[in-house]
């Protein structure tokens, strides 16, 4: 997949006869995460031929990383297909026969809190003492309503109170330390171990946010996000196998790895005529460049009609007609200034600055043998002496107390005696600064403090994620923050230039990701539904001006 050889121009195609120039349209997708892989897949099956993947890593499918370790798969990014009736991402692995072996400990039907499955969740605290199953169950129910009244705000158009600051934290935190104290049969004791356990859930919630902690997640919005209905899934061969499904049908040629895009020029900016200049230069001097993007230096793009050009790392300069942009909302907020010339619009810069994303990471802890009871499936870690704080920050050498638990991995007969860890927000950046060996030192003296067994060994092997510090992605996935709302995905999604505020070339560049989808944000079908989208969105307007040209009448 390192060339970028493009397909020849062709003059018969009916795409063609749009343009003046009787060519096919060339069509830049940048990212071959799903969303990438997904537009330039319809836009092949669609007819265009002239199109080009751009891929900074040195490989495809983005947010999904499977690891093979021994004669089992790890997934260090995406993990669950969420939903099944109507998801894309569902009925890819269904048709072709990827969920067959998958066992119903790697099914689950409800609200996935990480990993649910068959057996109990032992809530240990910090000074080795189980807390008992009734008093965790009477807990969880009040925390389950608390949760529900947190999805009316937007579902119902429910008013939020100054009190709550429009935060899902907050709020939660207020509502359920109220109901805790007030309850006349708990002892004090009780009452603190309730509030510890409160702590706990936030963290859990945090890192199915991918937020640093649930202050930062907008109360009034957080019932926007939409789960598909129908089952959940693990794809016991990795998640790697949708993507491997998305790429078959795109020629190896089409999709250039280790690739970083510097800028986009659009929209003749004022850096249009260097970029025309340097692109005819570089393809004079360059082979590669001359012979994988059949740019000719006699032609002037402005007849082409050519109105972007990618500014690769490597110097290369691309032109094309469409740039489908795949980034990450990570990705955008570090680099937007300068990745665009000229600079996006003041609305979308908005959107990409409300919007959050921050970091979900996982640690899998590899063990000779369980140390665990068989009936147990997650070890959740509850700091009694958080019972009365705020906002959970902790300072770097504390990070470890960001880890919420560590789930059990099933079947064992698949994956052995493994435990996966999550952790989250700025303390998972701490992590990811750490080596193997320290990682794994803090957790066994975590993994022996909260369960009062000072024998637990250290795991033989370690494997995790470190998505906050990927150059390339830079966040696990994006939620709404306090002062976002779901039309700042619509804003983010909305294609360059404008419609209403130019006469230029339409649809020079076009949005697709999770963090472009409004009902479907930080989701797998999220992401391919809106890489399907944008090319739709090309395909249609060529459709329109196919038709235009056909019933045109004869001057």
């Amino acid at each position: 997949m390192q060339s970028c050889e493009i397909s020849s121009d062709t003059t018969d195609d009916p795409l063609s006869s749009g343009l003046r120039t009787h060519r096919q349209p060339r069509i830049v997708v940048i990212g071959a995460g799903l969303a990438g892989l997904a537009a330039a897949r319809t836009l092949l099956r669609s007819g265009f031929t002239d199109v080009t993947v751009l891929e900074a890593s040195d490989h495809i499918g983005g947010r999904v990383q499977s690891v093979r370790q021994g004669t089992t798969t790890l997934e260090l990014g995406a993990t669950w297909i969420h939903g099944a009736n109507g998801n894309p991402v569902y009925h890819l692995a269904e048709e072709n026969g990827l969920l067959e072996d998958t066992t119903d400990e790697e099914r689950s039907v409800g609200r996935i809190s990480l990993f649910t499955k068959n057996g109990v969740a032992h809530y240990q605290t910090n000074v080795g003492k189980r807390i008992p199953k009734d008093l965790v169950e009477e807990f969880s129910d009040l925390y389950n309503e608390v949760y529900e009244l947190t999805q009316e705000f937007f579902q119902n158009g429910k008013p939020v109170c100054a009190e709550s600051q429009n935060s899902v934290g907050i709020f939660t935190r207020d509502f359920v330390r109220k109901r805790i104290m007030v309850d006349p049969d708990d002892s004090e004791s009780t009452k603190k171990l309730k509030l510890s356990l409160l702590q706990q859930y936030l963290k859990v919630e945090s890192c199915e946010s991918s937020s640093h902690n649930m202050d930062e997640v907008s109360l009034s919005e957080f019932g926007e996000w939409t789960e598909i209905p129908g089952a959940h899934f693990v794809i016991p061969g990795g998640f790697m196998k949708i993507v491997e499904l998305l790429a078959q049908d795109i020629p190896s040629h089409t999709i250039c790895l280790s690739k970083p895009v510097r800028c986009i020029h659009w929209n003749h900016s004022a850096q249009y005529q260097e970029a025309i200049a340097k692109s005819c230069d570089t393809n004079q001097d360059n082979n590669h460049n001359e012979n994988n993007h059949g740019y000719q230096p006699h032609q002037d793009p402005l007849i082409l009609g050519q109105s972007v050009y990618v500014e690769c790392k490597d110097e290369e300069w691309i032109a094309a007609d469409h740039v489908i942009m795949t980034a990450s909302l990570g990705v955008l907020k570090q680099n937007h200034e300068t990745m665009f010339s000229p600079p996006l619009p003041e609305d979308k810069v908005l959107a990409i600055e409300k919007l959050g994303i921050s970091t979900t990471d996982k640690i899998f802890l590899e063990f000779e043998e369980p140390f665990w009871s068989p009936e147990c499936n997650s070890i959740r870690f509850v700091w009694e002496d958080e019972a009365q704080l705020e906002q959970l920050a902790y300072p770097e050498e504390l990070w470890y107390k960001k880890i919420c638990s560590f789930d059990v991995l099933y079947p064992p007969e698949r994956y052995g005696h493994m435990l996966s860890g999550w952790i989250c927000g700025q303390e998972a950046l701490y992590m990811e600064r750490c080596d193997d060996e320290t990682v794994a030192e803090i957790c066994t003296e975590l993994l022996r403090c909260f369960t009062g067994n000072p024998d637990i060994p250290k795991p033989c092997r370690v494997l995790r994620s470190s998505w906050g510090s990927n150059t390339f992605i830079q966040g696990s996935y994006s939620f709404t923050r306090v002062g976002s709302s779901g039309g700042d995905f619509e804003r983010l999604a909305t294609p360059l230039p404008y419609a209403n505020t130019t006469k230029a070339s339409p649809l020079q560049i076009l949005f697709a990701g999770e963090a472009t989808h409004r009902k479907y944000y930080s989701t797998t079908h999220g992401a391919l539904l809106s890489g399907q989208r944008e090319a739709t969105r090309l395909i249609e307007m060529y459709q329109d001006l196919h038709r235009a040209e056909v019933t045109r009448p004869n001057m």
